[in-house]
């Protein structure tokens, strides 16, 4: 099921879900105008379709103010995306993988502890077989986050 193909108020139940997926079920009714039955039909119908897969914890402010998080922009090798994407998968400080176009292949999203950690994981993903280049952007702040 495409994005597309959802309707305004499956689209409203999702964004609702995203900020909070143990929001009761009452109150997710109470937001969208909906019966609470329709809003547990919508929510299983979605689940049974693969448009909900999971779900998963939002860690504080406070947590994630004391991380220090980059942006680490990867070159890799032709041919060797399968492997450095199981490899950068088995990292837990690696939060975010993605394809991109232009100059670099993949960006990742890290967070670490420390600076001197996040100098450790960046060493440890530049020196992966394959990856031919690294170039690393720490994130100061977060100005939006949904």
């Amino acid at each position: 099921m495409s994005i597309s193909t959802l309707g305004i108020k499956d689209r409203e139940l999702l964004a609702i879900l995203s900020e909070n997926a143990r929001e009761q079920t009452a109150t997710i009714a109470r937001r969208l105008g909906l019966s609470r039955t329709t809003v547990q039909a919508k929510i299983e119908r979605l689940e049974r379709e693969g448009v909900i897969t999971g779900y998963g914890v939002r860690l504080s402010d406070e947590y994630e103010g004391g991380m220090v998080k980059a942006h680490v922009l990867i070159t890799i090798a032709p041919k060797t995306l399968t492997r450095i994407t199981t490899e950068l998968h088995a990292i837990t400080e690696v939060r975010a993988l993605h394809s991109v176009s232009g100059t670099f292949d993949l960006i990742a999203i890290v967070a670490a502890a420390s600076i001197a950690e996040l100098d450790h994981l960046i060493d440890r993903i530049g020196a992966i077989e394959g990856v031919e280049r690294t170039l690393s952007s720490i994130i100061l702040s977060t100005r939006i986050s949904r």
